[in-house]
């Protein structure tokens, strides 16, 4: 039975949501809390909870710091943090302005996957400053979501804080994003009838997503040689001196083996896929109508994506997603990254390895069997309550496989 399938049709949108909105955020208060698991009915609950009797769940986790995960939050904790740089499709709005999209990403923690997310904006965007700060902070938590970072910090800030820290850290729109993208590929492959190591695909955008897509492509068997990355400079190349940094630089270095140029007009010509993680409106429908039969277009700019799928559709497109709730295969990191905590944080894992985000992009495009499939139904609606425990349970094995889950004595079922 198909469960959330979406939306069959794709609307213009409901030009009311930012009011009602922000009537909800208002009535609620924000749309998270913190509820206590014990009772504070009478004295002796006090002094069990707090002090004196705290005392001692003290001392076994002073003695045995991994007792930790026994007797406290963080077996099943995560810090969502962001320094309010790259929100959305806004910008540098800052730490204040971040708060309800973080909240916002707690709550599907919890309401999807059971785990605690607790929202924590930083009021800076110093690199060395948020590395610290989350360095500091690290202990209560079993894992930390970094969010929506500019690139190129995003990167480094990552990379850093995967190195110095023992819980797993995950920046989710560059790894989250990939997932669920690979993920819906891999299914619309089935339907037209093609080979991920024989398909050409572009990818607009290189910043946190599309790196992050190139690299996990390739993982799952699109050659380097049919997959080109542009920027709003065109196609990356190595050699090319206008727009680069390190990022593209590598970019360059792993993609692009024929040393395409030009624009992404150019780019799409014959190309079987295109993946837009970049700006509205950048693909004409003589753009798409250039692309090889039945061409696949994951177009996810967001509110406004790079074709709308009404275009695409009439240039010849096969299949469409977009980033929209109203739209038919919607690409939503909540198809990720609550499932792959729960993994993580369930065999508590170090880290969030490539291998157990693969686990992830198959476990989650199985979901929709064969029979199911269809053009407007590649990837299970972003509230399919089927996504967090088949992604979880994958990224759990391969968490034990990689060898990065502890000796999980400490064991409970997860609230799914």
């Amino acid at each position: 039975m198909k469960m959330d399938k979406g939306i069959s049709m794709c609307k213009e949108g409901d030009n009311t949501l930012g009011e009602r909105s922000l009537e909800l955020h208002e009535s609620a208060g924000g749309v998270i809390g913190i509820c206590g698991k014990v009772p504070l009915d009478n004295v002796e609950d006090l002094s069990l909870a707090y002090t004196p009797g705290v005392a001692e769940p003290c001392r076994r986790i002073a003695e045995d710091p991994d007792q930790v995960y026994r007797y406290t939050m963080k077996k099943n904790s995560v810090a969502v943090i962001s320094d309010g740089s790259a929100v959305l499709g806004l910008g540098n709005i800052g730490p204040l302005a971040a708060l309800p999209v973080m909240e916002g990403k707690a709550l599907i923690f919890k309401e999807l996957a059971g785990i605690d997310g607790v929202p924590i904006c930083l009021d800076t965007n110093d690199q060395e400053e948020i590395i610290r700060t989350i360095r500091n902070i690290a202990p209560v938590f079993g894992g930390i979501n970094l969010e929506d970072i500019s690139a190129p910090r995003c990167f480094d800030i990552e990379g850093r804080l995967r190195s110095e820290l023992p819980i797993p850290v995950f920046h989710d729109d560059q790894h989250g994003t990939a997932v669920v993208v690979i993920a819906g590929l891999i299914n619309a492959l089935k339907i037209v009838g093609k080979e991920i190591d024989k398909i050409d695909v572009v990818i607009s955008g290189a910043g946190a997503a599309g790196k992050a897509i190139a690299l996990k492509l390739m993982y799952a068997g699109v050659s380097s040689e049919r997959l080109v990355v542009c920027d709003s400079r065109g196609i990356i190349h190595k050699g090319r001196k206008e727009g680069m940094n390190p990022e593209k630089e590598e970019i360059a270095d792993l993609t692009n083996k024929k040393g395409i140029s030009g624009t992404l007009a150019d780019a799409l010509i014959g190309s079987d896929v295109f993946i837009g993680v970049s700006a509205p409106g950048i693909v004409s429908k003589e753009m798409a109508s250039s692309m090889a039969k039945d061409a696949i277009i994951f177009a996810m700019a967001n509110p406004v994506p790079e074709i709308m799928p009404s275009l695409a559709k009439e240039a010849g497109a096969r299949i469409v997603a977009t980033g929209r709730s109203d739209c038919p295969n919607q690409i939503n990191n909540c198809l990720g990254f609550p499932g792959l905590f729960r993994g993580a944080l369930d065999t508590c894992a170090s880290d969030i390895t490539t291998e157990m985000e693969m686990a992830a992009v198959y476990a989650l495009a199985s979901i929709v069997t064969d029979e199911e499939l269809d053009e407007n139904y590649i990837i299970p609606g972003p509230l399919d309550r089927r996504v967090v425990k088949a992604v979880a349970s994958a990224v759990a094995a391969a968490a034990i496989k990689s060898g990065v889950a502890r000796s999980c004595e400490f064991d409970q079922d997860p609230t799914v």
